[in-house]
């Protein structure tokens, strides 16, 4: 028994990519709804140039991020191994979340 090395238990390659893509969802649903906000406030608080300005990059901002992700989704969703995310379309995405952040405070505010 001394020299054999204990099995490492096999590891289900299915829950990563699954708990992956549920995450992604959630930041999709949190970017929505910070969109949603946005655009309300701008009907809200009366409609100016600088607000009509900001809620039209919010909701870009939002539109890019959902196309990433949706992608990013369908990726993990293949069968096999999927693939790492490229580099480019992670700085994008992160882009796209501070931006969508700074122009739905910039709303609130």
């Amino acid at each position: 028994m001394r020299g054999r090395a204990a099995a490492a238990p096999e590891r289900d390659p299915g829950l990563q990519p699954e708990r992956t893509r549920l995450a992604w969802r959630r930041t999709t649903l949190s970017g929505t709804v910070a969109a949603v906000l946005a655009i309300r406030s701008v009907l809200h608080t009366g409609v100016t140039a600088a607000g009509v300005l900001l809620c039209a990059l919010c909701c870009t901002c939002w539109l890019t991020f959902l196309l990433l992700a949706h992608r990013r989704i369908r990726t993990l969703s293949s069968t096999g191994k999927p693939a790492a995310l490229q580099p480019r379309h992670a700085t994008a995405t992160v882009l796209c979340t501070v931006a969508l952040a700074g122009c739905a405070a910039a709303l609130v505010w």
